[in-house]
C-alpha cells in the first residue's frame, strides 16, 4: 500500500497538473492536420451515431481506430463540440502520466526518484505541450509503457527477483497486454510492433535466453488481441473485412513511404528529442554513460529496459521515411527516466554537474530565449521576414495577418532566463536538491507563457483567416470545398453535416457541375490563377494567403 507522503505527493502532483493542463485548452483553433482531423472524426460520430466506424467527411476512415475518438466524443458530448473538448482527454492523460511515473519511480526507488522522473516530464517542453493537444499520442505512448511496465513485473515476480509484487504474476502479464490492447485500439500495431522490437533487443541481451517464454508472451498477445477484438472482430462481422483490410494497407505504407510530406533528414528525430526534451534531455545524455550502481538488482534491470526502449524507438522511427514530430514522443518516458537517474545521482553528489550539462542547459536554453526575444520584434515588423520568404507567395501573404503585438511577448523568455540563473545559483547556494525542482516547475511555467502568448498569434499567421471565413458558414446549408491543398478544417469549422448528394464529393462537379446549393471554393494564393481562368466561379474575398471563390449561375 502506499505510503500517507506517496498519496499526498500524488494528490500534489494532481493538483499541479490539473492547473497547467486544463486551463486555456480551448484559447485558440485546432491546427490542421492531425488536431482537426481527430476532432471532426469525433463530431460526425456524434452526428451518425455509429460509434464503431470512423469517419471523416462523413467517409469511412480507416487510418486510425477509434479508443481517442471515442474519448472526445464523450469530452464533446459534455462540454460540447469544441477546442475545449478536442484537447481534454490529453489533459487528463497528462494528469494520470505524472502520477503514474512518480508512483512507479517511487516504487523502483524512492519518493525523490518518483518525484524528479515527475518533474522532468511536467518540465520538458514537448512533453508539456503534447498534454495541451489534441491528438492521439499522449494516450497511445501511455499505453504502451505501462504495457511493457507491467511485462517488466511479471518477468521479475517470475524469475523472484527483489521487489515487492503483491499480485500473482499472471495478473501482471494479462494486465500488461491489456494495456498494449488499448495502445492497439488508439493507433494501432504499432504499439505491438515497437513493445515486440523492445523484447527482441532485450532478448538478444539475454543471449537468446527465454526469460519470458511462448506460451507466456502468448498469453500475453491474447490478452493485447481481445481486447483490440472488441473493434476489429465487431466491425468485421458486421460490416465484412473491407474497413480492416484497409486499414492494415494503410499501416504498411505509413512505415513504407514519406507521409503527406513529412520526410525529413535522417537525424530528425534526435534533434527533436533533444531541443524538444528540454531541459530534461541535457541530463539524459549523462545516463548513457557509467552511472553509479542504482540500489538493487530491479533497478539495474530498468534501466536497461528504458535505453532499450529509447534506442528502438528513435531508431525506428529514423528508418520510417515519414518524419513527423510526434512519431517518436513514446521515448519521452525513458528518456525523462534516464535524465532523472542522473539529476538524482547529482543531488546525491555521486556525479558531478559537468560543463557539458551547464553548455546544453545555456545553448538549448539559449535558442528558446533569443526566438521568446526575436518573435516580438519580428511580429512587429513582418517586412523583415516576407523579405526571406519572397519566393513563397502563400507564406510572404499569411504575414500581412493583422496580428497585434504588445511588445511584451519576451516575458516566457525572461521567466526561462531568469529561471536558468536561479538554478545555478540555487546550485551553488543551496545545493542541487533546490536547485533542480526549481528549474523544471519554472520550464513549466515557461512552456505555459509560450503557448499563452505566441500559439493564438502563430494560428494567426497561419491559418486563421480560412478559419474564420469556415466559420461564417456555420448554419448554412452550402458545400465548402478546398482547391489544391489538403484540410479538414473546412469540414469541422463549418460544422458540416451528413451528404445527401454523393456527387458533391467531386471536384469536378463542385467546379462545372449543376450543384444543388450555395457553393465556396478556397484555395491558396499560389493555386488562384488556375481558379480565376473558370467562369464559374467569383471571387468573393481574399485575406493573409487565402482567396475565397463563390459559384455563380450561368
Amino acid at each position: 500500500m502506499p505510503s500517507n507522503e506517496t498519496k499526498l505527493t500524488s494528490l500534489g502532483l494532481t493538483l499541479l497538473a490539473g492547473l497547467f493542463f486544463l486551463p486555456f485548452l480551448g484559447g485558440v483553433h485546432l491546427f490542421d492536420w492531425d488536431e482537426i482531423n481527430f476532432a471532426e472524426i469525433s463530431r460526425e460520430m456524434l452526428i451518425s451515431k455509429d460509434y464503431l466506424r470512423p469517419y471523416i467527411n462523413y467517409l469511412p476512415f480507416w487510418e486510425k481506430p477509434p479508443l481517442f475518438i471515442w474519448m472526445q466524443a464523450l469530452a464533446m458530448q459534455v462540454f460540447g463540440v469544441g477546442e475545449y473538448a478536442a484537447r481534454f482527454p490529453n489533459a487528463i492523460c497528462g494528469i494520470l502520466t505524472l502520477v503514474l511515473i512518480y508512483r512507479i519511480g517511487t516504487k523502483l526507488h524512492h519518493q525523490r526518484m518518483g518525484l524528479i522522473w515527475a518533474l522532468c516530464y511536467f518540465g520538458s517542453v514537448l512533453p508539456f505541450m503534447y498534454f495541451k493537444s489534441g491528438i492521439i499520442d499522449p494516450w497511445f505512448n501511455l499505453f504502451i509503457f505501462l504495457g511493457l511496465y507491467y511485462l517488466i513485473l511479471f518477468y521479475w515476480k517470475k524469475e523472484a527477483k527483489p521487489i515487492d509484487l503483491s499480485w500473482n504474476k499472471w495478473t501482471y502479464l494479462l494486465l500488461g497486454g491489456f494495456l498494449l490492447g488499448m495502445g492497439i485500439l488508439t493507433k494501432g500495431p504499432a504499439a505491438y510492433l515497437i513493445l515486440g522490437l523492445t523484447l527482441g533487443v532485450y532478448w538478444v541481451y539475454q543471449r537468446l535466453r527465454f526469460y519470458i517464454n511462448i506460451p507466456q508472451f502468448t498469453l500475453y498477445t491474447l490478452a493485447a488481441f481481445l481486447v483490440t477484438g472488441l473493434w476489429f472482430g465487431i466491425e468485421t462481422i458486421k460490416n465484412g473485412p473491407w474497413f480492416i483490410t484497409e486499414f492494415t494497407r494503410y499501416q504498411y505504407r505509413l512505415f513504407s513511404t514519406p507521409d503527406a510530406g513529412h520526410g525529413g533528414f535522417p537525424g530528425y528525430h534526435f534533434v527533436v528529442l533533444l531541443v524538444g526534451c528540454f531541459p530534461a534531455s541535457v541530463f539524459a545524455v549523462r545516463a548513457f554513460f557509467k552511472l553509479p550502481d542504482p540500489e538493487g538488482e530491479v533497478q539495474l534491470d530498468f534501466r536497461r529496459w528504458m535505453k532499450f526502449l529509447f534506442w528502438v524507438v528513435l531508431i525506428l522511427f529514423t528508418i520510417v521515411k515519414s518524419k513527423i514530430v510526434h512519431y517518436s514522443s513514446l521515448a519521452y518516458y525513458p528518456l525523462t527516466y534516464l535524465a532523472a537517474l542522473s539529476i538524482v545521482a547529482i543531488i546525491e553528489e555521486k556525479i558531478a554537474f559537468n560543463r557539458w550539462m551547464k553548455f546544453g542547459l545555456w545553448g538549448i536554453g539559449g535558442l528558446y530565449i533569443v526566438c521568446c526575444f526575436a518573435l516580438p520584434w519580428l511580429g512587429q515588423h513582418p517586412e523583415v521576414v516576407q523579405s526571406m520568404i519572397d519566393k513563397d507567395p502563400f507564406a510572404h501573404a499569411n504575414f500581412d495577418a493583422k496580428v497585434h503585438w504588445t511588445g511584451w511577448e519576451f516575458i516566457p523568455g525572461m521567466v526561462l532566463l531568469l529561471a536558468l540563473l536561479a538554478f545555478f545559483w540555487l546550485l551553488r547556494r543551496r545545493g542541487a536538491n533546490q536547485a533542480f525542482p526549481v528549474l523544471f516547475l519554472s520550464t513549466g511555467l515557461f512552456v505555459l507563457l509560450s503557448l499563452v502568448f505566441y500559439i493564438k498569434r502563430v494560428e494567426g499567421y497561419s491559418q486563421r483567416a480560412a478559419i474564420e471565413f469556415y466559420e461564417s458558414k456555420i448554419g448554412e446549408d452550402c458545400y465548402v470545398w478546398t482547391y489544391g491543398y489538403k484540410s479538414y478544417a473546412h469540414l469541422f469549422y463549418s460544422r458540416k453535416q451528413p451528404v445527401k448528394n454523393p456527387k458533391s464529393y467531386e471536384q469536378d462537379w463542385i467546379l462545372w457541375g449543376p450543384v444543388d446549393k450555395p457553393t465556396y471554393v478556397v484555395c491558396k494564393i499560389n493555386k488562384v490563377k488556375k481558379l480565376q481562368q473558370l467562369p464559374n466561379l467569383r471571387e468573393i474575398g481574399r485575406k493573409n494567403g487565402f482567396v475565397f471563390f463563390e459559384r455563380v449561375k450561368r
